[in-house]
């Protein structure tokens, strides 16, 4: 199957954003100070949660962004 320019450079591009967004908000997650997170120290079911929609996100951009970047490259190679 060959990918058009345009899909996989928006492929490609999701997968970066992907992961920018769901970086930051771990960081914001993991320093939490409203009680949503951690109840006196101890991660809450919020945080353990949000967690794991972050590393499915993880894998998912990875994944998009990987299939982006072999279209692009096979677009670079094809005249």
């Amino acid at each position: 199957m060959k990918l058009s320019r345009p899909v996989s450079w928006f492929l490609l591009a999701f997968g970066v954003w992907s992961w920018f967004i769901w970086i930051t908000f771990v960081k914001n997650l993991v320093k939490d100070g409203s009680g949503l997170a951690f109840d006196d120290g101890h991660p809450t079911a919020y945080f353990w949660v949000h967690l794991l929609l972050a590393i499915v996100s993880f894998v998912l951009g990875t994944v998009i962004g990987v299939i982006g970047l072999r279209g692009v490259r096979a677009l670079r190679r094809t005249p």
